[in-house]
């Protein structure tokens, strides 16, 4: 009893650090966790550090920092999905500084179980290495896709860019704004305000792709 007295408290704790309610445990082995990074990254790491995704969001809590404890408590996997999952479908104000919480079921059924799989199988855990290339790489020789990276690295998710069908509101709409390659490249290399640096997650030719794709289209 004890035991399971130190597990429920440790639950409390991580769902308090990550701001939810509680629906139940997911099925075991809900989701697929390689499409969970995917969609994590398109659309959480913009507010959210996780270090096996290598995003840095800072509009959200730091995912590993919230469940380090819980990990070294013996906290399941399962549990920690089940958090995960409660966040995304009722997410609340921050709670230290009480701001909004992030927008409820910003990912839906099987993606939101792949999402939560995912983040669960690596929170708080040593990063794994990634098989094969990143989407809007340049294996094989070929050109970086800038579209592409700007879906996977959750871009959307902030910014409004007509030709990307993104519709974000926390960071500047740049349909209006227009910005030239080069201010592109130096805000997604260095970040600025809660924009994170993305200089550690892609290379400087995938960086000048994505800035060369939106100074392109926006406004299109």
């Amino acid at each position: 009893m004890r035991g399971l007295a130190g597990a429920c408290a440790v639950l409390i704790a991580a769902i308090a650090a990550t701001g939810c309610g509680t629906t139940g445990l997911p099925e075991a082995g809900s989701g697929d966790a390689t499409q969970g990074r995917v969609l994590f990254k398109a659309n959480c790491g913009q507010c959210h550090t996780l270090a096996d995704a290598g995003t840095k969001g800072v509009i959200g809590p730091n995912l590993d920092n919230a469940f380090l404890q819980s990990r070294a408590d013996g906290l399941g996997d399962l549990t920690v999905q089940s958090v995960v999952r409660d966040q995304i479908a009722y997410p609340v104000e921050h709670p230290t500084t009480g701001a909004p919480g992030m927008p409820a079921n910003i990912v839906t059924g099987d993606d939101a179980d792949s999402v939560a799989l995912y983040v669960a199988s690596v929170a708080a855990l040593p990063v794994r290495p990634q098989p094969g290339a990143e989407a809007g790489g340049s294996a094989g020789g070929a050109a970086p896709d800038g579209k592409a990276i700007f879906a996977e690295a959750g871009c959307g998710g902030c910014h409004t860019l007509k030709a990307a069908g993104a519709t974000g509101t926390v960071g500047p709409n740049l349909d209006d704004a227009k910005p030239p390659k080069a201010l592109v490249i130096d805000r997604v290399t260095n970040g600025k305000g809660v924009m994170p640096s993305f200089k550690d997650s892609y290379s400087t030719e995938q960086i000048a792709a994505v800035a060369d794709y939106v100074s392109t289209n926006a406004g299109q």
